[in-house]
């Protein structure tokens, strides 16, 4: 004896429009409560309601759908919450730091930096900020050891007397 199986059943759109009317309400209420914002409360129950819509065939056959529509409902909040606190995490480590302005000091050796040429500028702070040997530094800025040598002793010459000059 061959078992038919029962021909699918047509699904009543007046099911789901009286399942949402009932309980639309009472689980914005609860996502509220959750989320602590009631227009985000009814942002996410209506988005459960639109994914059991789009699924009513399957999900009016279940025992309970509002349950499935809460799940989903409360599992969108814990989506956003997630999203939220990420995106906090992230702005809180790449926030603007203020830093207290620069010492009467640090600005006059900027800009007395500034007036040095290029490459005894470079050979200065390669030394004296990086902390490189000259060789190193040779190698950097692609010259002799000896060229190294000759523009770092003018650029402390030439740092030398423009310090003096903002000094007077």
């Amino acid at each position: 004896m061959m078992v038919r199986a029962a021909p699918p059943t047509e699904v009543d759109g007046n099911d789901f429009e009286a399942l949402y009317a009932a309980h639309f309400h009472n689980l914005t209420v609860q996502l509220y409560a959750y989320a602590g914002d009631m227009g985000q409360a009814q942002e996410l129950v209506q988005e459960a309601f639109c994914r059991a819509f789009s699924r009513w065939k399957q999900i009016s056959t279940y025992d309970d759908p509002v349950a499935w529509v809460r799940k989903v409902a409360w599992n969108l909040a814990t989506s956003r919450w997630r999203k939220a606190r990420t995106a906090a995490t992230f702005l809180r480590k790449h926030r603007e730091q203020h830093v207290s302005a620069p010492s009467p000091d640090r600005v006059a050796l900027a800009a007395a930096l500034a007036k040095l040429p290029e490459k005894h500028r470079g050979a200065v702070v390669l030394h004296y900020l990086a902390d490189m040997p000259v060789t190193e530094i040779a190698l950097v800025l692609g010259a002799a050891e000896g060229t190294v040598k000759s523009w770092l002793h003018r650029g402390r010459a030439a740092l030398a007397t423009h310090l003096t000059e903002q000094e007077s």
